[in-house]
């Protein structure tokens, strides 16, 4: 079996974790963005070389204003310390927001073009954050463009014109749910997917290895 290299994750749960500590629910998000933090350090030890990672639908955008205020700080302060984080850099970690980001705060937008544009080099590894994002609208502005460019409506140029131009080989889901919501319905359809009980903050080294063990055990046929 080819290299496990690129995984998606769905880090469901940050609302029920926070509401399990009696915490607004809003809170667990800062519990879910402190362990991704760990995340990006366990997979650089397992040397997987991508990780797309849905940050924000843009069916979440529909929540209450309080949240979405909470949520966009929380943002703006992750984006700063990603831009200022010696170890992207010293890693050569080559950052991507993938999205209708102009739905988001100009701020937000800004610093997400500095990352990019600071990180655009770099190829030792990749982090996708998806965000605000939604799959079927990718697919619609990768074809809005062929057409605009006169190209070929063919797999391989809607494939090259993606947010996300690489198929995931797994994808993890946590929060006890059973369904892909809306997650790179294009590039998941020979993703393996496993389904995890526990919540997003609650997710360990562990969770990740055991997933990856599942993984390699599994028989890819590609339809074949």
């Amino acid at each position: 079996m080819e290299k496990l290299r690129h995984i998606g994750i769905i880090m469901d749960g940050n609302r029920r974790f926070a509401r399990k500590l009696n915490l607004k629910p809003w809170k667990g998000h800062e519990y879910g963005a402190e362990k991704v933090k760990e995340l990006f350090k366990w997979c650089k030890d397992l040397n997987i070389n991508e990780l797309t990672l849905y940050t924000l639908s843009t069916e979440n955008l529909k929540r209450t204003k309080k949240e979405l205020n909470y949520l966009m700080n929380l943002f703006k302060k992750q984006a700063k310390e990603i831009k200022n984080n010696e170890d992207v850099h010293k890693n050569k970690i080559k950052i991507k927001f993938v999205g209708e980001k102009k739905l988001l705060d100009k701020k937000i937008q800004k610093l997400m073009k500095e990352i990019e544009d600071s990180t655009k080099n770099y190829s030792n590894y990749k982090i996708n954050f998806a965000i605000p994002y939604g799959g079927r609208k990718e697919i619609i502005q990768a074809v809005k463009k062929l057409i605009k460019n006169n190209q070929k409506i063919t797999e391989e140029n809607i494939q090259k014109n993606l947010w996300v131009t690489s198929c995931p080989d797994l994808i993890i889901r946590t929060g006890g749910e059973k369904r892909t919501s809306n997650f790179l319905p294009w590039q998941s359809i020979y993703s393996e997917w496993i389904f995890l009980d526990k919540l997003w903050p609650e997710f360990t080294e562990s969770d990740l290895k055991k997933s990856i063990k599942e993984f390699y055990n599994r028989q890819r046929r590609f339809g074949k």
